[in-house]
């Protein structure tokens, strides 16, 4: 199978790795680094590259540029959709609504999304939906086994619209606990940070799915107490709650917990080394490169046109 894989070329998340390994196990496949300008006029962007000669098209770019193009993108054959922020559409803001309408107009596209509950509702709408969730990169994020001298932490942004309920609820905790909310540069910075933490605290308020940093926490030997995103979402993901996880669905049951678990040191180190060993086995990059692979690789809907005169012409993927 031949295929071309257009990904963005400016992202804050680094996924080189995640990239690599789907194109390893699909392995006939082209990866283009696509620029913000080349993003936004994907027409031109194709004009000399012959569609017809690839088995399958796979789309990771930003969507707010996609949803402005959705004539070209419906004349695509073989279409691959990969997007980590559809859970954007079932939650208050700019998103809400947007990915469900811009799928519908795409009903034979397959599209490989990183939330469970994300997946079940658009397939619940007609989409073609699979879930392959979101993971770390295995090659940097390690635990080197450092002293971890801070108990209690996070990593990441909160100014964002989308982060205030994030942001209100670990400010209500730092109010209360000695806790670091920081922020480091990518790379040996954060993964250091993240190996000095010895507790890290999950806070993805109202999104429905887990974020790529409670994977990271847990690769790099954090225990991770995150907001539970339902019980639907956590065995999808085979977190067990005081198992491999601590869950919690408000700030009061955050704090008993962590009563319990600094009466019990052990149980804190014991979680850490399940949790830890879950996503060795199951979140790093490589392993989830294949199971996108997989999903490209199987077979796509019929694609429906309608003639001029409102006939419907079915076409074979």
């Amino acid at each position: 199978m031949k295929v071309l894989f257009l990904v963005q070329k400016e992202q804050r998340v680094i996924l080189d790795r995640f990239y690599d390994s789907i194109c390893r196990h699909l392995g006939d496949c082209e990866l283009r680094w696509l620029s913000s300008s080349e993003q936004a006029d994907l027409k031109q962007y194709f004009n000399n590259i012959d569609v017809s000669s690839y088995d399958r098209i796979i789309l990771f770019l930003r969507f707010k540029k996609e949803i402005k193009q959705i004539r070209f993108i419906r004349s695509l054959p073989n279409l691959v959709i990969l997007e980590h922020d559809a859970y954007q559409n079932f939650i208050p803001g700019k998103y809400q609504g947007r990915f469900s309408r811009h799928y519908r107009k795409l009903p034979w596209a397959r599209v490989i999304t990183s939330g469970y509950q994300v997946c079940k509702k658009l397939s619940d709408e007609g989409v073609d939906a699979v879930f392959v969730p979101k993971g770390y990169d295995q090659e940097l994020l390690t635990n080197r086994g450092l002293e971890r001298d801070i108990e209690l932490g996070f990593l990441g942004s909160l100014g964002h619209e989308m982060y205030g309920q994030r942001r209100a609820l670990l400010e209500a905790l730092a109010d209360q606990e000695n806790m670091v909310i920081t922020r480091t540069k990518s790379g040996d910075e954060y993964v250091e940070m993240l190996n000095r933490i010895r507790i890290f605290v999950g806070a993805d308020v109202g999104f429905g799915e887990y974020m790529i940093k409670n994977f990271e926490a847990m690769a790099c030997g954090c225990m991770l107490l995150t907001w539970s995103q339902g019980d639907e979402e956590n065995r999808a993901l085979g977190f067990r709650d005081m198992e491999n996880v601590v869950l919690y669905r408000c700030l009061e049951e955050l704090k008993e917990k962590l009563r319990v678990l600094r009466d019990n040191p052990g149980v804190v180190e014991s979680i850490a080394s399940s949790g830890q060993h879950l996503v060795e086995e199951n979140y790093s990059w490589e392993a989830l490169g294949g199971r996108v692979a997989g999903a490209v690789q199987g077979p796509l809907r019929k694609k429906i046109e309608k003639n001029h005169w409102g006939f419907k012409r079915y076409v074979l993927e």
